[in-house]
């Protein structure tokens, strides 16, 4: 019985004991989102009710004053204004989002496995997920992205599922609501939906008819959301100053660098919405359009106004200088496809949203005298954490995760696009199993729907592949395990 008892494996033989009570198939997603929950819930204390950015504030004033917009995702605002009525309020739709962090994560440990990739690669990398600033203090923001990005990642585990043939109805059935979720949550999130479903329609036989129908049947769907059920129930529609704000932007970078191109009459309407030499100043910036379209002194009204006479311009640059019109957008979409910050000067840096309490006046949003300042509902987003130790550790962390040395790792999404697509290669070469590159779909859409159409440098646009790109990782010590010959 001594012995026993001295027996180093003793210990070990009484836990493994424990772990079967668990069955097999269930313990590596449990014990990966135990885990990671575990880690997302000091993220959601440190900061409850969650972090706030101005779109945060913005969502509270649309669902408590009426005013509601499909500018922002509707879905969203949905989830917003239940959140307001229940105890806890914000704080709920939160953690809401750590559980459904959790479980994404745990079903692509799940999925990858799979593939091959061994739990003692994709359970660390989840729990790393979880507690880099860039991706786990993500998770606590009260942001559409959020979800937006979960679902990104749900479908690339769900396609990675179908990929290994081992795909149940569920997997199905999880794949479609990840398409829709992108859909409804982001609304250049189509194209996202569009391009992922469609690169694993080409790229697994036997099921291109099954995923084409469905990629399209959610791409539509939430077509059909937007442009006729919100509308009939009274949601209002984005005003033409914002959907074709871009389009602005790339006439302005147009009129900076070749002003000839503007005839006298292009120039009396643009002068209607804002000076000309604004539209220099503004365009002479091809990173950012807010230097344009949200300056103090640039007209909406008017905008809204001449609209289709800026867009007749807007396709003339077009037909005759379309290098002026892609510089515009690659410059923009800088945070697409440049692992490198560009120039601080032009205000090109990597956009990273500030931990710091919520201010008094949500950002702008309610100042003084403003309905919103006497909204009780503001307090909702206010900060009040748990711990105020446990915050101030929080924000050191963030905050020294912001090194400009290490942004290009930490806060570049189009960095973890290449390396997904590279182990996304490695894997399929290893394994003989072209099917794999199918997955790279939900890695291009980022790319080339913010490539497309993009205001700033923000770093949230890019989040789904840093989350996409580390799990990739896993499937590299997997290549050479089983070769399928047939993929």
């Amino acid at each position: 019985m001594t012995a026993l008892l001295d027996d180093p494996t003793a210990e070990d033989w009484e836990h493994a004991r424990h772990a079967r009570r668990v069955p097999a198939r269930w313990r590596l997603p449990l014990y990966v989102g135990v885990g990671v929950e575990a880690v997302l819930l000091l993220w959601w204390a440190a900061f409850y009710p969650g972090l706030t950015s101005y779109d945060s504030a913005a969502y509270v004033s649309q669902v408590t004053t009426g005013y509601w917009s499909s500018e922002h995702s509707v879905a969203y605002n949905v989830l917003v204004w239940l959140a307001l009525h229940v105890p806890g309020k914000l704080a709920v739709l939160t953690l809401a989002q750590t559980f459904l962090a959790s479980a994404v994560m745990a079903y692509t440990c799940v999925a990858l496995k799979g593939l091959g990739a061994r739990a003692r690669w994709t359970a660390p990398i989840a729990l790393l997920l979880a507690m880099a600033p860039p991706t786990g203090a993500f998770v606590v923001y009260i942001w559409k992205d959020v979800p937006f990005t979960l679902c990104s990642v749900l479908a690339f585990a769900a396609g990675a599922r179908l990929v290994s043939r081992r795909a149940t109805r569920a997997d199905w059935w999880v794949l479609a609501a990840a398409l829709v979720g992108m859909g409804l949550f982001r609304n250049n999130g189509l194209g996202v939906a569009l391009i992922a479903g469609l690169a694993l329609a080409v790229g697994i036989r036997g099921r291109r008819v099954r995923l084409t129908v469905l990629t399209l049947f959610a791409v539509g769907l939430s077509l059909v959301l937007q442009l006729v059920v919100y509308p009939s129930l009274g949601i209002k529609q984005p005003a033409k100053s914002s959907v074709y704000s871009l389009n602005y932007h790339d006439v302005a970078v147009a009129y900076a660098s070749e002003p000839g191109l503007f005839s006298a009459s292009d120039k009396a309407v643009m002068a209607q919405v804002t000076p000309l030499a604004d539209w220099t100043r503004g365009g002479s910036n091809c990173y950012v359009s807010d230097q344009l379209v949200l300056a103090w002194n640039f007209d909406r009204p008017a905008a809204e106004r001449v609209n289709d006479r800026l867009m007749r311009i807007w396709t003339k640059v077009a037909k005759k200088r379309p290098d002026l019109v892609l510089n515009a957008r690659i410059c923009r979409g800088h945070i697409a496809w440049s692992p490198f910050p560009g120039p601080a000067d032009r205000a090109a840096y990597t956009w990273i949203a500030s931990p710091a309490p919520t201010p008094k006046e949500l950002y702008g949003v309610a100042p003084p005298g403003s309905p919103m300042a006497s909204n009780p509902n503001r307090f909702a987003l206010y900060s009040n954490p748990v711990s105020y130790k446990l915050r101030h550790l929080a924000e050191f962390w963030y905050t020294a995760a912001k090194v400009k040395q290490l942004d290009w790792l930490l806060f570049r999404g189009a960095t973890w696009c290449y390396i997904g697509y590279a182990a996304l290669l490695v894997f399929a070469r290893g394994r003989r199993m072209r099917s794999a590159l199918a997955l790279t779909g939900v890695m291009v859409g980022f790319q080339l729907t913010v490539l497309a159409a993009n205001p700033a440098p923000l770093y949230r646009y890019m989040v789904g592949p840093m989350f996409i790109g580390a799990f990739c990782l896993a499937l590299v010590p997997a290549r050479r395990a089983g070769r399928d010959r047939k993929g």
